[in-house]
């Protein structure tokens, strides 16, 4: 890292991983003093030791920090010139998976398939940014075989820097939809354009290895537009004579339900998608060059066939039976607030989405949720942030989707949610707004009945899961 050690320090350790938050520190990790809008690591460089941190990376070394200190000149660079290291030394492959959504679970699911042949790791939770994905892969040994890893972005640039550290082996591409477009506005205040979305998501591509594995989703255009590009950049550079090969092995395309004679030709498909009888989830036939296997999936609607062809796909691609991947989707479960189907005490159905949320992604969840059978169909719809100048456009267009899909009821949460409860009001629909989770909590509960199916959806700032536990509480009216 290129610094000055302060203190005692045996060369010769070994560290288990790496920490910037002085609350999560283990024991035996690199602190490493981060500087940031609202706070500045070397404030807590003292409470990081106390709490077992082997060593820590500042700028401004501690007088009174009692243990090694490596001084840098930029605490950031150093953590990432570390990961580049590491990276190199590490004898493993990596699965890098992005898109607007599905990312965690599609992850998950890799993993999941994987694990049937190899030694796996997997980021914790959503780790997949530009200080997140580093901790992933510091903490990564030569216990492993594959890592499997979200690589996320929130402005452009951001998944290029990340790709590059962690140099994919097989770039997943889930979907390119309209999030984040705050961070792609142009500079004099003109709405950001998906495209851009979809340029921002290719930057995944510039860590892949020179003989990488895509996989992509043939039914998601952009996906389709941003794979092309790249592979036409690639025919331009390398000789004739090898230019059509690697461009159809590197490529492996997915797609549920394709339509006939469809361009790109998907690999991975799956057809005859269904609910399964008397409990969450789908079934469906998985075909994979001209071998079928029958899956039962555990998890609820299309939108997660949609992210278990992709894991299936790269799974598949890389040798894992097609009898294999059928057996082992029987095992996954849905992880908290991504479409989790639970039954109440007042006798509904919570339909739980409330991690994260985009306006197509809404719109699936209400599609998905219509699936369950109910007395009536209720949304309880919070703010989906990061949308710029065109986020009254998105929410009202979300009302008007419930009520087209029949939902009875909608409930907004939040400031801009108002407007999705004003245009499916306009539709003619039952709805009601509170402005924010904690007025939700004691107001929305009560207006569920017995034999209701009640979708919670919005984005990670609305905090909805504080809803969802009150709606877990609620006895029946």
């Amino acid at each position: 890292m290129n610094g000055t050690l302060i203190g005692e320090v045996d060369v010769g350790a070994c560290y288990r991983g790496a920490a910037i938050d002085s609350r999560r520190v283990e024991g035996g990790e690199l602190f490493f003093a981060l500087p940031g809008e609202r706070t500045d690591g070397h404030r807590f460089v003292a409470a990081a030791l106390a709490a077992g941190a082997a060593a820590a990376v500042v700028r401004t070394p501690a007088a009174d920090a009692g243990c090694p200190q490596i001084r840098v000149e930029d605490v950031t660079e150093a953590l990432h010139e570390l990961t580049r290291d590491h990276r190199r030394l590490l004898d493993i492959r990596v699965a890098a998976v992005t898109g607007s959504a599905g990312k965690t679970t599609t992850k998950d699911l890799l993993a999941l398939l994987l694990g049937e042949r190899w030694r796996v790791r997997k980021s914790p939770g959503n780790l997949n940014n530009l200080l997140g994905f580093p901790l992933t892969l510091l903490a990564t040994g030569t216990d492993c075989e594959w890592l499997v890893a979200e690589m996320g972005m929130s402005v452009p640039g951001e998944l290029a820097a990340v790709s590059r550290l962690g140099r994919p082996d097989v770039a997943i591409f889930t979907n390119v939809r309209p999030a984040h477009l705050a961070g792609f506005e142009e500079p004099d205040g003109a709405p950001a354009d998906v495209e851009a979305i979809a340029r921002a998501k290719a930057e995944l591509l510039e860590g892949l290895a020179a003989d990488g594995l895509i996989v992509a989703n043939a039914g998601d255009p952009r996906v389709v537009g941003l794979v092309e590009r790249y592979l036409a950049a690639r025919r331009r550079e390398a000789a004739p004579a090898t230019a059509t090969a690697t461009s159809v092995e590197s490529v492996v395309w997915y797609e549920v339900e394709p339509a006939r004679n469809k361009v790109p030709r998907a690999e991975v498909t799956a057809h005859a998608v269904e609910p399964l009888a008397g409990e969450p989830g789908t079934r469906f036939a998985l075909e994979y060059r001209g071998a079928s296997a029958n899956v039962e999936l555990p998890l609820h609607g299309r939108v997660n066939v949609e992210n278990f062809l992709a894991a299936a796909a790269c799974a598949l691609r890389l040798g894992v039976p097609i009898e294999t991947v059928a057996s082992a989707a029987r095992r996954p479960r849905p992880g908290a607030g991504r479409g989790e189907v639970v039954s109440l005490p007042s006798g509904a159905t919570l339909v739980d989405d409330s991690y994260n949320s985009n306006p197509e992604a809404a719109r699936l969840a209400l599609e998905a949720a219509r699936l369950l059978d109910g007395r009536r169909h209720v949304a309880i719809l919070g703010d989906m942030l990061e949308l710029g100048s065109a986020e009254r456009r998105y929410h009202r267009q979300l009302g008007r989707d419930a009520a087209e899909l029949g939902f009875r009821l909608v409930v907004g949460v939040g400031e801009v949610a108002s407007e999705t409860v004003a245009a499916a009001c306009e539709a003619g629909v039952e709805t009601a707004w509170f402005e924010d989770t904690q007025a939700a909590r004691g107001g929305a509960p009560p207006l569920i009945r017995e034999g209701d199916v009640v979708l919670v959806k919005g984005s990670r700032g609305a905090a909805l899961e504080h809803l969802v536990e009150a709606l877990l509480q609620e006895r029946p009216n």
